[in-house]
């Protein structure tokens, strides 16, 4: 795996990480009521969204690997070009029920060895 693309995959699990750390211990009525947590946190969805559309043109083996690498992009776009049309319930959804998933598989690919 490319070095570049490994500093990728580390910036996904950082912005996740963040998002998990934002959100602990919030409930969805929190994440509703506070402009901060809820632009913090788009703010890091789009960093991942990010991350994983450089990715697709630097190494679209590894982007494939990530099951849901093409929604994770269209969300990021909707955060950012529909930004006044964001539904909050989806994004904590995506929150609490994706993101977990996403990590784990960034995990996965980090942990293994470079055959080079």
């Amino acid at each position: 795996m490319r070095l570049e693309t490994r500093k990728l995959l580390h910036d996904v699990l950082a912005a996740g990480r963040a998002i998990q750390e934002f959100t602990r211990g919030k409930s969805e009525s929190d994440y509703r009521e506070s402009e901060l947590l809820r632009a913090a946190t788009e703010r890091k969805f789009e960093i991942i969204g990010e991350a994983l559309t450089r990715m697709h043109s630097l190494d679209a083996l590894t982007f494939a690997r990530i099951s849901s690498a093409h929604a994770i992009v269209g969300f990021r776009n909707r955060i950012i070009h529909g930004y006044d049309s964001v539904d909050d319930g989806i994004v904590w959804d995506v929150t609490q029920g994706k993101l977990p998933h996403l990590l784990a598989e960034v995990a996965v690919l980090l942990e293994e060895k470079d055959p080079n």
